[in-house]
């Protein structure tokens, strides 16, 4: 029997720095889908270089887009990954392998080794970061959320062996405008299920937050990187909770 055919899907906006080299670990697929929301750069001419299926649609939510990519695709298997992640070839022999198996898995959790400022961070609670990644499209979606989106399987899954490689947040700036946006995100999808803000979430939750990573996690073995990272995320817990208490005394609106 013929191994399943396989489409990968990728959203993009102005990922022309990324795009190349996430198009090149994935061009054995049978199908490359990217939904670009109008970028400005070269984005869309790198995806044409490489032959992929580059469909331009307004930015629906990160869910909502990866979803929108998951309908434009051909094939019944979905490998959903972004313009900042890598398929080793450790990992794509693994995943033609299970696909030679004759055993009913309907998705495959595969984690994920997270590159900060060129660093594979292995602690943090940053690895093995597994996510559902792999699956049939026919069993699976990104439930919509507004940030942190993740796809459910109805069926059978399983955990994949080997990583794939995530260049995230190359400089602190990228982190610094990125935690400004995913928590304005945060806090509508907060306001969204009827939570508040109180004083503990603005004392108390950034502080457990930094604890957790660099003390629980084990952050202090990966020396600044590890305190940098806690600080961040504990920063990020303030922010978020801040612009929930921000939208409880605007009505519900956050810039």
């Amino acid at each position: 029997m013929a191994p399943p055919k396989l489409s990968v899907t990728i959203i993009t906006h102005n990922e022309e720095e990324n795009i190349e080299d996430c198009l090149k670990s994935v061009r054995w697929a049978d199908e490359i889908v990217v939904v670009d929301s109008y970028s400005t750069d070269k984005t869309v001419e790198i995806c044409k270089k490489y032959k992929a299926k580059t469909i331009k649609n307004k930015w629906l939510g990160y869910s909502n887009q990866k979803n929108l990519a998951i309908d434009k695709a051909r094939n019944e298997w979905i490998l959903s990954i972004d313009a900042d992640e890598r398929i080793t070839k450790e990992l794509l022999d693994e995943i033609k392998k299970e696909f030679e198996k004759d055993i009913p898995i309907d998705g495959f959790y595969i984690a994920r080794k997270n590159f900060f400022l060129g660093r594979w961070i292995r602690h943090c609670g940053w690895y093995p970061d597994y996510n559902l990644r792999l699956f049939k499209r026919s069993k699976g979606r990104f439930i919509e959320r507004e940030v942190h989106e993740k796809a459910e399987v109805k069926g059978e899954t399983k955990y994949l062996k080997h990583p794939l490689e995530h260049y995230t947040y190359k400089t602190l700036s990228d982190f610094i405008s990125r935690l400004d946006r995913y928590s304005s995100l945060s806090a509508i999808e907060l306001h969204k299920k009827g939570r508040r803000a109180g004083w503990p979430h603005l004392t108390i939750r950034p502080v457990t937050t930094f604890l957790r990573m660099y003390f629980l996690k084990k952050g202090f073995l990966e020396g600044f990187y590890g305190i940098l990272l806690s600080g961040l995320y504990s920063f990020y817990t303030f922010s978020k909770y801040a612009k929930l208490w921000e939208m409880e005394k605007k009505g519900g609106k956050v810039k």
